[in-house]
């Protein structure tokens, strides 16, 4: 029986824990900042904050090239000889990613290429999906196994609110008039996945105590999650007592298991500090 090995990119923000127990292989996207190329994980999250404290200036990022996911793919087949790749990867409507991918894989045999159509906790959740569906049965053929992720797809729910509006107005993402009269009101959009595309569907108002448990109610309120797992994404600077109720939140809610996950440079880059996100399967 030929090995399954699963890849996605950073953009997944999938835990180191969870990526080295699973082999699951992560191929960095890139942030520039100060001229400079850094690859996705190779930086502290805290630098492009400093960064934007000093310059008022964000960083960008950048989709992973079709050169760099040749030689992914060809270090993946000589870890693994034999394997069949499944390439779980970040949405093709926000990132060019997805598409550099299907470049490279054209040079390859047995690699197959999902489209999420999700990004950091929304991706992971379909990800570790796919990790428990195929170690539930090792023996299910790839085919099967393609066809049950991608029926997950549009099961999988992202919803974040940004930390600060004046990082999402100093990288173009709000006009300077919704980011003042936001500012002046304590109006905080939330951003979820519709369609592969990132969408603002409500505005919460008030401290971000107080907005993170009503999202977190409406979240709850709106979709079924499934209550075997639950993921929480943030980005440095989320208050620790917001996290602590938001814990308590799913332990009455009856999730059995909750993961905190960090958003990576390229996340943060887009979500700013302070922002707080929940990603889960409907049932």
């Amino acid at each position: 029986m030929r090995r399954i090995i699963f890849s996605t990119e950073s953009g997944a923000d999938l835990p180191s824990d969870l990526a080295y127990k699973h082999d699951v292989q992560v191929v960095p996207m890139h942030v520039i900042m100060d001229g400079k190329d850094y690859l996705d994980g190779s930086i502290p999250v805290a630098d492009i904050y400093d960064f934007y404290e000093r310059t008022k200036k964000i960083p960008s990022t950048t989709s992973t090239n079709s050169n760099e996911y040749h030689d992914f793919f060809t270090k993946i087949k000589a870890d693994f000889p034999d394997c069949i790749i499944v390439h779980i990867g970040y949405t093709s409507r926000a990132s060019s990613s997805f598409q550099n991918a299907t470049i490279a894989a054209d040079g390859f045999e047995d690699i197959f290429l999902i489209d999420a159509l999700n990004v950091s906790g929304g991706l992971t959740a379909i990800v570790m999906y796919a990790v428990t569906l195929l170690e539930s049965n090792p023996a299910v053929a790839p085919a099967r196994l393609i066809e049950k992720i991608e029926s997950i797809i549009p099961k999988s729910r992202l919803a974040f609110v940004p930390g600060s509006l004046e990082f999402l107005r100093a990288g173009g993402r709000v006009s300077n008039a919704a980011y003042l009269g936001g500012s002046l009101l304590k109006i905080k959009p939330l951003i979820e996945l519709v369609e592969g595309k990132l969408v603002s569907t409500k505005k919460y108002r008030g401290k971000m105590s107080g907005v993170t448990e009503k999202m977190m109610r409406d979240y709850l309120n709106q979709y079924k999650i499934d209550k075997e797992q639950l993921y929480f994404l943030y980005s440095i600077g989320l208050d620790e007592r917001i996290k602590q109720r938001i814990d308590e939140i799913a332990e009455e809610a009856g999730f059995k298991n909750v993961k905190w996950i960090q958003a990576g440079a390229v996340i943060s880059t887009h979500g700013g500090p302070g922002a707080f996100g929940i990603a889960g399967l409907e049932k």
